[in-house]
């Protein structure tokens, strides 16, 4: 209940600042023509994404995990690597070589291409757990393959594919830097020119309202489409691996398929950055900022994801393992945050900073509680994950075995969820560390971070300057997306 109090600052924030001007000025606010149009952009935006998103992540982990496609492994770290190339830096690179990628068609690429392995990961390794003998049993009764993967695999697969299309949905309703830079205005956009244009914070308070529905419709149709079957079986299945499908003629265009994939998601972007480095003519390496600013990056990164993977822990077992209105209710509440633009949360937490707290205003610990409201969902999908396929028997013969119920948690649970620990720790390291617009209000003043410092470059067109800040990010991001590739490795091991 403390975390989800928490989690839940910046949308009572709204509300109280909604309250305080009153239903006739908060309804004036709202009925505009310009919110029609943010609000039909950011939804067929969303809808997009998610959908296509869905569509290659799940094909894609299906092809890495049961079909006879060569160089699985390789594939498997090139889906995963677009994780480590901030969508802003993605955007960046994409503008600088092509200027035409504007508008709604090159935010739906820059986006989907960014955000497509949150749901590549979970569907691989949804695909790895699956027990081979229930389609095995499928086809004895006379389904084919097709009718098989519908009627047997993909309902396993609803809650992981589920799960990384909500963190897709999430991430959108919040992305501000590449959608600033590929000029298609959407809610989050237009809250962050309403207060530095205007210092309008009536109006933006009343965009971010609009958001915080939208993540709310966007958490009751995972729930609804999720439903409440349950997923956890003693053991890992079948000690032999699934057969592989053969795909025969199909092999060459499936690699192309593959390849291209990895060229848009991954080679364009590298070979942009590599191009700036070489060619532009403001290209410049300064060693003490490059140093001063990936250290305190990797800093500040890091105790994000430690903080914020322990605290999901509790929420998602009291979810899990007595599952009700209140566990919903708070597990529900965590994700709130998340949807919101890092400008909404800074200003929420300067407000309870200062008439609450004075001493957390400007301090590290604040900045870490910001990451934890935007990014508690990054880890939550994974540890909840994680705990619903952990069967609850096995704890309850620890439990009559004369265990406690921490040493259980200590000698059964935590071992079994420590993929989904790992996994959520990696994805909150990788947001954390390219994390823009409440670092830019939040940070404890002289500290620049490697996103921060890349803003104020590429703000200015200097787009050689900036190369080397995105340079790094991409490479300190490189271990976090190797080890859920490795983490992947042992799980099919």
């Amino acid at each position: 209940m403390l975390l989800a109090a928490v989690a839940l600052i910046p949308l009572l924030f709204i509300i109280g600042y909604t309250i305080a001007i009153g239903p006739e000025q908060a309804a004036a606010l709202i009925w505009r023509p310009r919110m029609g149009e943010l609000l039909w952009n950011t939804v067929r935006l969303g809808v997009g994404c998610m959908a296509v998103s869905a569509v290659i992540g799940t094909g894609a982990a299906w092809l890495v995990e049961r079909s006879s496609l060569p160089g699985r492994r390789l594939w498997h770290v090139l889906l995963v690597a677009p994780l480590a190339i901030p969508a802003f830096v993605n955007s960046f690179t994409w503008i600088s070589i092509v200027p035409s990628a504007t508008g709604y068609s090159g935010a739906l690429l820059v986006v989907t291409l960014s955000y497509f392995p949150l749901v590549y990961l979970p569907a691989a390794a949804a695909l790895r757990g699956l027990d081979p003998v229930l389609e095995e049993a499928a086809r004895a009764l006379g389904n084919n393959r097709l009718t098989t993967f519908f009627r047997v695999v993909v309902p396993q697969l609803r809650p992981a594919v589920l799960g990384g299309v909500l963190l897709v949905g999430l991430h959108l309703l919040a992305e501000f830097g590449a959608l600033q830079m590929l000029q298609y205005p959407t809610f989050t956009t237009a809250i962050y020119d309403q207060y530095k244009s205007s210092f309008n914070g009536q109006a933006a308070n009343m965009i971010a309202g609009v958001l915080v529905l939208c993540c709310l419709v966007l958490l009751m149709g995972e729930l609804r489409l999720r439903g409440s079957a349950r997923y956890s079986r003693l053991g890992p299945g079948s000690a032999r691996p699934a057969r592989k499908v053969r795909l025969g003629l199909a092999t060459a265009p499936v690699v192309l398929a593959m390849a291209a994939l990895a060229v848009l998601a991954v080679g364009v972007p590298l070979a942009s950055i590599c191009y700036w480095l070489i060619t532009g003519s403001s290209t410049s390496f300064d060693a003490a900022s490059l140093v001063s600013t990936a250290t305190s990056s990797i800093a500040l990164a890091a105790l994000a994801a430690v903080a914020t993977t322990v605290a999901t822990v509790p929420v998602a077992w009291l979810y899990t393992r007595f599952p009700g209105r209140w566990a919903t209710l708070i597990e529900r509440s965590t994700y709130i945050g998340s949807a919101l633009p890092g400008i909404v949360v800074a200003l929420a937490l300067v407000t309870v900073a200062i008439r609450g707290v004075p001493a957390l205003y400007q301090t590290t610990a604040m900045l870490l509680v910001a990451y934890a409201i935007m990014f508690l969902p990054r880890a939550m999908v994974s540890v909840r994950a994680g705990l619903a396929q952990a069967p609850p028997l096995l704890e309850e013969v620890s439990r009559s075995l004369g265990n406690g119920r921490l040493s259980t948690m200590r000698r059964v649970t935590l071992p079994l969820i420590a993929p989904g620990l790992g996994s959520g720790a990696a994805l909150v390291f990788l947001a954390a560390v390219t994390e823009l617009t409440a670092t830019l209000l939040l940070a404890p003043i002289g500290t620049q971070t490697l996103a921060t410092r890349f803003w104020s470059l590429s703000g200015s067109v200097a787009y050689g300057a900036a190369a080397p800040y995105a340079a790094l990010m991409v490479l300190i991001s490189a271990p976090a997306t190797y080890l859920l590739t490795r983490q992947a490795g042992k799980e099919r091991s």
